[in-house]
This record gives structure tokens, sequence and C-alpha cells, in this order.
């Protein structure tokens, strides 16, 4: 079950979605991967740094089958892209320039890890 900051988090990136994709950008309503997150969990307290390798980095690791809702799932190798996990195999995320901000499938093939932020 997620802790109420992951939920104040996952609430905070619900509300992002069809917002912009901006790179480098933190909000208002234009958002890259770990600026999404980043601001997202600052909304519950949390301070993350602005880089998806670094959030990584930075947090407790956990399994893809110990995935909770507010959880920051990571791709690439090196890691370039970051997103909060929503349940049911789904994330958010702001996935490139010329996006926006969308609920997307966890299951790609560049799939790095998960950590839980809190």
């Amino acid at each position: 079950m997620a802790s109420t900051k992951a939920t104040t988090a996952l609430a905070f990136a619900k509300r992002q979605v069809g917002d912009s994709y901006g790179y480098g950008a933190t909000g208002p309503s234009r958002w890259d991967c770990s600026g999404l997150t980043m601001f997202a969990w600052a909304a519950a307290g949390v301070r993350l740094p602005h880089s998806s390798a670094a959030q990584y980095s930075s947090l407790p690791h956990v399994s893809q089958d110990q995935l909770q809702p507010g959880d920051l799932v990571f791709y690439g190798s090196p890691i370039h892209h970051v997103g909060i996990y929503v349940g049911g195999g789904q994330y958010i995320h702001a996935p490139q320039t010329g996006d926006v901000v969308k609920i997307s499938s966890i299951h790609r093939s560049d799939y790095a890890g998960a950590a839980r932020p809190g």
C-alpha cells in the first residue's frame, strides 16, 4: 500500500497529465521527466535531485515485483528516463520533445530499475 507521501506525489503527477514536455523544464505547465518526479515528490515534502540518474543513485531500490504506487521507475543504460508508478503496470512520465505528460506501460525493453522515495 502506498504511503501518504506517495499518494501526495502521485496526485501531483496525475494533475500534470497533458502538460507539455520541455527539456530541463520544472513546471508549472512544462516538464522533463526528472523535473516532474522531483516536483511531485517535493509536494510530499521529499527533496530529489533534478536528474534521473541522480534520483536512482540516491534512493533505496525496489524490485519490479514489489512496486507500489508512487515509486519511481527508471529506464536506459545509462539511466536517462524516470516516471512515477501508478499501479497496474502503468506509470506517469514526461516522455520527450513534442510529447505530453502521459500514462504508459512500465514494460519497456530498456527498464533499468525502481526506487522508493520518502
